[in-house]
């Protein structure tokens, strides 16, 4: 059995979780095409390594943040989105 650690709800079997996408910047819809607006609902990088992907909690409907591997398909860390956003938000060193 494989298990995801929900960062609210703690480790769970993987069957209990949806996939969101992967986290990418999002066009302003009042100025892109809709062909740009289309890329971005639909398309994805697909990148071979680690990425960060919205993840769903479905029984409690908790949307969280999980750095995955898709060579190896490893989940190396999961968190909350109000974590992501501060790490991204803070000075690199």
């Amino acid at each position: 059995m494989k298990i995801m650690t929900c960062p609210v709800n703690g480790p769970r079997n993987i069957s209990e979780f949806a996939w969101g996408g992967e986290i990418k910047p999002s066009p302003d819809p009042a100025t892109c095409t809709d062909t740009e607006w289309v890329d971005h609902l639909f398309l994805e990088a697909n990148v071979a390594g680690v990425i960060s992907e919205w993840w769903l909690h479905t029984p409690t409907n908790t949307w969280f943040i999980a750095r995955r591997n898709t060579v190896t398909d490893e989940i190396l860390e999961t968190m909350t989105v109000e974590t992501f956003f501060s790490r991204r938000s803070e000075p690199q060193t």
